[in-house]
């Protein structure tokens, strides 16, 4: 994760457990299971420190809810599908300059509590 630079806020969304189709085996093919989904978001927050301002934030409520839309909407065969949707998913907001996803999948291994898959993207302030 990069350095947390002066102005850069960190968003965390810790545990959003929804259900979904994921696998490759005709059971989880038919039946959905839960993921668990963890977050973290920066983005430079010097304008909605200052103002106090919604309109100047980066609206984490509206990216947890697109997200809830596009996990329990789809079907998925991998983890790794599903952990890239999602960051692409939050990396179309143009004030996110980097972005990680972890998803864990629990019970997917017999003496596991879960097998996660995580990825990270960023943006260059020049290119937002």
């Amino acid at each position: 994760m990069p350095r947390l630079e002066p102005g850069m806020a960190r968003i965390r969304v810790k545990d959003l457990r929804l259900r979904t189709y994921i696998g490759i085996k005709e059971e989880e093919i038919n039946n959905k299971q839960d993921v668990l989904i963890n977050l973290t978001i920066l983005y430079p927050a010097i304008e909605a420190v200052r103002d106090n301002d919604i309109e100047h934030a980066l609206n984490y409520r509206t990216i947890t809810k697109a997200i809830i839309q596009h996990v329990e909407g789809n079907r998925f065969a991998l983890l790794e599908r599903l952990t890239q949707e999602l960051l692409d998913l939050i990396m179309e907001n143009p004030a996110v300059r980097y972005a990680e996803v972890e998803v864990d999948k629990p019970h997917a291994l017999r003496f596991a509590e879960s097998v996660s898959i995580t990825l990270t993207a960023h943006r260059d302030p020049e290119d937002a």
